[in-house]
């Protein structure tokens, strides 16, 4: 697994075990998360990670707010949103030309837009109580 893939499977777990914050802790558990992060890269050598994983508690360190967490999961529902709509417009095209192994394709596509949408909005309902 390249590092690349490394980084985008730690940040992805680092959101999705946000999901269940609220807007008066979500900053210092995403900081506690960051730390931990930042012990297990330290533990296995990843200079550069760790580099990256400082400036990201940094960040939060400086911009973490329960209105910021609020706006962010906003705007992870309005993305998630948009890519349902492109992923069914291209379940179209692919039923539109009739490709049976596109349209398997695509509609697993679909399937886990919408489960990332319904994961995003489960995080700002979470937020807005």
């Amino acid at each position: 697994m390249t590092r690349f893939t490394t980084a985008v499977l730690a940040l992805g777990t680092l959101l999705v075990s946000t999901s269940a914050l609220s807007a008066q802790n979500g900053c210092d558990i995403k900081k506690s998360k960051i730390q931990e992060q930042i012990s297990y890269a330290k533990a296995h050598g990843n200079t550069h990670r760790v580099q990256g994983l400082e400036r990201a508690l940094q960040n939060v360190n400086t911009y973490c707010t329960p209105n910021s967490l609020r706006n962010d999961a906003r705007d992870e529902v309005s993305d998630r949103t948009k890519e349902v709509a492109e992923r069914k417009a291209d379940l179209q095209k692919a039923v539109d030309k009739g490709d049976i192994s596109k349209i398997a394709k695509r509609e697993r596509k679909l399937a886990e837009a919408e489960a990332e949408l319904k994961e995003a909005q489960a995080e700002l309902d979470t937020l807005l109580k």
